[in-house]
């Protein structure tokens, strides 16, 4: 029987050679699939059940070994919305059963590396095998990502902060150094809440420029809004370092008219250092005719000081608030920590959607599907989700971990160990011939 059994033997040699060179001719075949893992082959023996010093060499089977904890290249395409990932886990992807004007996603989520996603015409993420791409987005949880097509909404200006150095001795149009008080806001205007009209060319000379800053009511309307800040009590007169903070409320205003409303008042110490709030509060601020609503003036800590400066203006200032207009959609950025965020035509910068990423202990034993993706397996384990030290680099696509130079060098071992089973083959059908040839 030996001569036979040489024979299976050999047709397994055959089947498992084959079975080797059909994983070669798909990694080659794929060696320009993005995020393609090449697939290698192991062969294991088997032998049979012998006694002691009777064992024979046995027969052969093949086994596919997966690459996918082995990175490909990464490539630059200059697409925005395409990503590769550096290091280890998976894109989690789901596929759409329905139409692309009309989705609808199976809900078990698949894994890849295939990194070359761009939006389809209702928005979404896609790659080239047509997987959409979840991710986790405000106020939706895990879901296939999908880029808005609606404006970015108006924001009121709600909070203003502000930095800057007042002059220990402003230079006001009235100041005169050999007066005391003349840099002073007179007290007949600074009594009050508001300055008039008639009031309004008195306040310019006795006050300084405090900047101005755009601010948007509900609408996404933007106004200029002009400060002003009057200097109404001094140490060197014997009082405490007292400033005031106004807005302009109507540049046209005349006679009894609102031109100018207070904010509030900030104290000092000798040395310069804020004594009084930090926080100013607006309860209804109008610009002109526009109303905007309530705003928080915040100074923040160290960030309101009265120094001495020769200029006698107002310095260091910089000035920032919180509202913005409506906004269309520019562009998209992906970060390295998976953030996909959106760039608006206001200037706006906002987080649309953080890529979901899978990675398992044991990536080899997922199981292939088609498009370059894989399904969870028990050898597998469950999904953990996060980039654990891996990072994601925008514009850029995985491509295969295919060699070719090293799949030719298997292929022409393949041949030779191929030829050799046939060899076996052709030595035991001769071998038996010889046989039959004896019986004649």
């Amino acid at each position: 029987m030996g001569i036979l059994n040489a024979l299976q033997t050999a047709v397994t040699g055959l089947s498992a050679q084959s079975y080797a060179l059909e994983n070669i001719a798909g990694n080659i075949a794929n060696s320009q699939t993005a995020g393609f893992k090449r697939v290698d082959t192991s062969f294991v023996d088997l032998v049979p059940d012998s006694p002691a010093r009777h064992e024979i060499a046995g027969s052969v089977a093949s086994y596919s070994q997966l690459t996918n904890a082995i990175q490909g290249s990464l490539s630059s395409t200059g697409i925005t919305t395409n990503m590769a990932l550096n290091g280890d886990g998976f894109f989690t992807v789901q596929s759409n059963s329905g139409s692309t004007s009309s989705p609808s996603f199976s809900g078990q989520n698949l894994f890849t590396r295939r990194g070359d996603f761009q939006t389809d015409a209702s928005g979404y993420l896609v790659n080239g095998s047509g997987q959409y791409l979840m991710g986790s987005m405000p106020g939706q949880g895990n879901a296939p990502i999908r880029i808005p097509t609606t404006p970015l909404p108006a924001k009121q200006t709600s909070a203003i902060d502000y930095q800057a150095n007042l002059p220990g001795y402003p230079k006001t149009k009235n100041a005169d150094p050999a007066v005391p008080g003349s840099e002073l806001l007179a007290s007949s205007i600074a009594s009050g809440a508001t300055v008039s009209g008639t009031d309004n060319a008195a306040f310019m000379n006795q006050s300084i420029s405090g900047g101005d800053i755009t601010v948007y009511n509900t609408a996404g309307t933007a106004v200029t809004m002009q400060t002003r800040w009057a200097k109404t009590a001094s140490s060197s007169t014997g009082g405490t370092d007292t400033w005031s903070l106004y807005y302009q409320v109507n540049p046209s205003a005349t006679g009894a008219a609102t031109a100018w409303a207070k904010v509030g008042t900030s104290t000092f110490t000798p040395s310069g250092a804020l004594t009084s709030s930090s926080t100013m509060s607006i309860p209804s601020l109008v610009v002109n005719g526009t109303t905007i609503g309530a705003v928080s003036v915040n100074f923040g800590s160290g960030n309101l000081t009265q120094y001495s400066d020769t200029s006698g203006e107002l310095s260091n200032g910089n000035v920032q608030q919180n509202g913005y207009s409506t906004g269309t959609l520019n562009g998209l950025s992906v970060s390295s920590d998976g953030r996909v965020t959106g760039t608006y035509s206001n200037g706006q910068i906002s987080t649309i959607a953080q890529v979901l990423v899978a990675r398992f202990n044991a990536s080899d034993s997922l199981k292939r599907m088609d498009g370059g993706t894989y399904a969870e397996t028990t050898g597998s384990g469950a999904p953990s989700y996060g980039l654990q030290g891996a990072s994601v680099t925008g514009g850029s696509v995985e491509m295969s971990n295919t060699d070719i130079s090293d799949e030719f060098s298997k292929m022409i071992v393949t041949q030779q160990a191929y030829s050799a089973n046939t060899k076996v083959m052709s030595t035991a059908q001769q071998m038996l011939q010889d046989v039959i040839n004896v019986i004649r």
